[in-house]
């Protein structure tokens, strides 16, 4: 017969203590009990009297059927970002939707809870039943664009701690998933993308914020912590497209384009011949004329980024919008001009591509001749001789852009590590004679024992690629060496530039020094020879110190904790800040900067040898001597000093990178100190750690597998070793790529001081164009120069290069600390950290109004604030981010 079912509810709560303690609750919840009642029917003649009675008596009753088990509805408050005009409208199509009568179950998202306990009847961990996301219901639009939802689930009274989210998308777009909050504080950090099912079938996984060591993990979370680790690391075959979240290694093979001709091809990166660090594979098909090679980058198969590693809305604008300035400031000053000559004449065209002044106010006014100019660099002040003066090339050594090329010279004359039997002879052409006339009557070796002598060597880095280089017709460089003498003042002043070339002609010297004029020839001599050390410098820093030491080494890292690190592990949520978009920045880079005929290729002297420099540069790396202080170390221009504060000592007292880094350096290194003990007392407990050791090793012996074999790696084995590599990671990604990065434009964007190539040697006086340089030596100076287009394509990149995006994250400011909620320790050690960000910052301008530190303060010198962690968005020349974002 037909029953009619009758719901009686009671409210019930579900975070109460009893809940907590295993036995469950969740605000607002109610409890739920089923009875049936059954409606009298007519007797037949085949009863007799007495089941006729029983019937009657049953029928007449309100049968009360087993209590089912009790059940909990829990609230919850879904996030979702809109930062796109067409995510929004694809909102509220299905706001729209959603109102109609008919639900479509086959569209919407889907959401199950997963307890932190198992079933014992199944062994496997509890899940609530669906929940649908109702875009129409409580819909709240915040300032920032967030959207905000209301969902209900429904779960049995048993269920324990809810400690993760199945996530499944069914509707036709991506959509993506800031956070989720239960009963308005157990909250799920996701910050994810979350694909259409139709493109991956997996439900997607998000734990709650709260941190656990693998060993820890509650055993209802133990299987999807693996399978989430498995999904992210996929099976290294097929294609990547752009919804996948996959992480895989490969090597550089994607930087030529063979398919358009011999002269885009480039050699694979990685391996024993060119060692490299690993970059994440996007599994494109190779070229048709060599299978060693990747595909380019088409229409077909795009630059692959695992989607949560990519640029946001609010960071691709920024980026975009840098580009489009620059390539109208690089493009519009020749529109008029574009069937004349793009030559250097004078000074005044180099000096005419810059407005004339700054307007300071609120609403600054640009004349329509300035609107498509750039602004004047702050830092390098031009007089009237608009060359490099020798106190501004001691002074940019040390607080420059690239402030960590110096070395303190320990052996004289230099040696080179070469092979002399390929690149000639091993010793250099510098001689006493050359310097002892700068060294306030001291010989050199006795300068060399009061450590008074500094060189910038260039030598082994250049020379093997000199051919190479200087084949073309517009690019010319030598190997340099410069000494530099550390004054009584604390600066440095360059005593001599040795130029190096190839050694062809057994006849004619391949390597020259040049010294200090003494008149008007040696004069331009000397401003040529700096102009040349510069042109070193630049493709040293961008090629050497930037891309390889920041941007290409950390990236093996960050796949390797992708793919090993849970979500839930302390040690990610730690570096998770400091992985931000660098991977797609590099990626970018790989596209647009270091591929065959990029712009590396076309604005520095390196030409087409530029990423095989930096693969011969790898050679030399050790991830052990790239902590702040163990760089300060081996490049003799520090000493370990435990009375000092940060136990070294600086040998140029006035270093403005190295005082101010320190600073940082070992705020970082408290900070981390405090996190790691907090999880790892001991080392047992490093040990036992399975993701941590698999994270350390993977990015060892598969990351950097062409150095897999060294003995400088450090163990990791105690808790002292952990924070030691987390400091130098932290460091890498935040105040070392600051200090290498966001001074490009302000130090590097007046060419004649800091030119990336040069296009002329310097004449001797058998070389036809001698008397061209002696009858007009500025003429000669400005034709060595790059023209005017490439001086405007150079500004332009290193503009965009030093530009600060409006969601910048800045050391100290970290957002997120509900993960730590139940760790006070932890938050407190964040507070620390981030009043310790405040009190350097007050320090560093402390230091640059100090007379007494002539290379941050003086007249016509600008202050020193790369150090310095905050900045407002823009080019400002300053600003620790955590991460290497650009």
């Amino acid at each position: 017969m037909a029953g009619t079912k009758i719901e009686i509810s009671g409210p019930k709560s579900l975070f109460s203590n009893e809940f907590l303690s295993n036995s469950t609750s969740l605000l607002n919840s109610r409890k739920r009990r089923t009875v049936e009642v059954r409606k009298p029917v007519a007797a037949t003649a085949a009863f007799t009297a007495v089941q006729m009675v029983a019937k009657l008596i049953e029928l007449d009753s309100v049968k009360v059927i087993p209590e089912r088990p009790v059940q909990f509805t829990v609230s919850g408050q879904v996030t979702v970002e809109y930062d796109a005009m067409e995510q929004m409208k694809e909102l509220m199509f299905n706001w729209w939707d959603s109102s109609k009568t008919t639900i479509d179950a086959h569209k919407g998202v889907f959401l199950q809870l997963v307890s932190s306990d198992i079933d014992p009847r199944t062994g496997k961990a509890k899940v609530s039943k669906e929940a649908i996301l109702d875009w129409s219901r409580d819909l709240h639009i915040n300032a920032d664009k967030f959207v905000t939802h209301e969902v209900q689930f429904l779960v049995d009274g048993n269920f324990g701690v809810p400690g993760a989210i199945l996530v499944t998308n069914k509707n036709s777009k991506e959509f993506y998933l800031k956070c989720i909050t239960l009963e308005g504080f157990l909250h799920f950090d996701c910050q994810s993308w979350v694909q259409p099912e139709k493109l991956h079938p997996e439900k997607r996984i998000f734990f709650t914020d709260k941190a656990y060591l693998p060993h820890e993990t509650p055993m209802g979370l133990r299987e999807l912590r693996e399978k989430e680790l498995r999904e992210l690391r996929g099976n290294g075959e097929g294609v990547r497209v752009l919804s996948d979240r996959i992480y895989d290694y490969d090597v550089y093979n994607d930087l030529g384009n063979p398919d358009k001709g011999l002269e885009f091809a480039r050699p694979v990166l990685g391996g024993q011949r060119r060692p490299y660090p690993r970059r994440c594979r996007t599994g494109r098909p190779s070229t048709k004329s060599d299978p060693k090679s990747e595909s380019s980058v088409n229409e077909t198969t795009p630059m692959y980024v695992p989607r949560d590693e990519a640029f946001v809305d609010e960071k691709k604008r920024s980026v975009d919008a840098g580009s489009w300035k620059g390539m109208m400031n690089n493009l519009f000053p020749f529109f008029k001009h574009s069937t004349e000559s793009d030559s250097v004449n004078s000074f005044a065209d180099i000096n005419n591509l810059y407005k004339e002044s700054r307007n300071h106010s609120n609403f600054p006014v640009e004349s329509t001749a300035d609107a498509f100019k750039f602004d004047p660099p702050n830092i390098v002040s031009r007089d009237a001789s608009c060359c490099l003066r020798d106190d501004e090339f001691g002074r940019f050594t040390l607080a420059g852009m690239n402030p960590i090329s110096i070395e303190r010279l320990k052996v004289f004359p230099p040696v080179s590590k070469l092979d002399p039997s390929i690149y000639g002879p091993t010793q250099s052409a510098l001689r006493e004679e050359h310097l002892i006339s700068h060294l306030d009557g001291m010989t050199v070796q006795k300068a060399i024992e009061r450590k008074k002598l500094f060189t910038l060597d260039y030598h082994d880095a250049f020379l093997p690629f000199l051919n190479s280089i200087n084949a073309h017709p517009d690019r010319k460089a030598y190997a340099t060496r410069t000494i530099f003498f550390l004054t009584q003042m604390g600066t440095l002043k360059p005593i001599a530039i040795e130029l190096s070339l190839p050694s062809t002609n057994p006849f004619k010297p391949s390597k020259q020094v040049i010294t200090p004029p003494v008149d008007a020839t040696t004069c331009w001599q000397w401003q040529l020879a700096k102009a040349h050390v510069c042109s070193n410098d630049s493709g040293a820093h961008e090629l050497i110190q930037h891309w390889l030491r920041t941007h290409a080494c950390m990236e093996p890292f960050i796949i390797a904790a992708r793919r090993h690190l849970s979500a839930m592990h302390p040690i990610l949520k730690l570096l998770h800040p400091h992985m931000r978009y660098t991977m797609d920045i590099n990626a970018r880079a790989r596209e647009l900067l270091i591929s065959a005929g990029g712009i590396i290729e076309s604005l520095f002297s390196t030409k087409e040898c530029s990423m095989e420099i930096t693969s011969f540069a790898y050679k030399n790396w050790r991830f052990d001597m790239e902590s702040l202080p163990a760089d300060l170390i081996r490049r003799g221009v520090a000493e370990l000093d435990p009375t000092e504060p940060h136990g070294i000592k600086l040998l140029i007292e006035d270093y403005p990178y190295a005082n101010d880094g320190l600073l940082i350096w070992s705020a970082i290194e408290r900070l981390v100190k405090d996190y790691v003990n907090y999880y790892y007392p001991d080392s047992n407990s490093i040990r036992s750690d399975p993701e941590l050791n698999t994270w350390y090793y993977e990015s060892i012996n598969v990351g950097h597998a062409d150095h897999r074999h060294e003995s400088w790696w450090p163990n990791l084995s105690t808790p002292n070793d952990l924070v030691s590599i987390l400091t130098t990671l932290i460091w890498i990604s935040s105040a070392k790529h600051a200090a290498l990065n966001f001074g490009q434009y302000h130090y590097g964007g007046y060419v004649p001081v800091r030119p990336s190539y040069m296009r002329r040697l310097i004449p001797n006086e058998d070389d036809p164009e001698y008397q061209n340089f002696i009858s007009d030596p500025e003429r000669y100076f400005l034709s060595s120069l790059p023209r005017l287009r490439e001086m405007a394509f150079l500004m332009s990149m290193l503009e965009i290069l030093s530009t600060h995006s409006e969601d910048e994250e800045y050391l100290g400011d970290r957002k997120e600390l509900s993960t730590w909620r139940g760790a006070p320790e932890i938050i407190e050690a964040f507070y620390r950290f981030s009043m310790e960000m405040k009190a350097i910052e007050k320090e560093i301008e402390k230091r640059n109004s100090d007379t007494k530190l002539r290379n941050r303060c003086g007249a016509g010198v600008s202050p020193y604030q790369l150090m310095v962690p905050s900045s407002e968005p823009g080019v400002s020349c300053r600003g620790v981010p955590n991460s290497i974002s650009i």
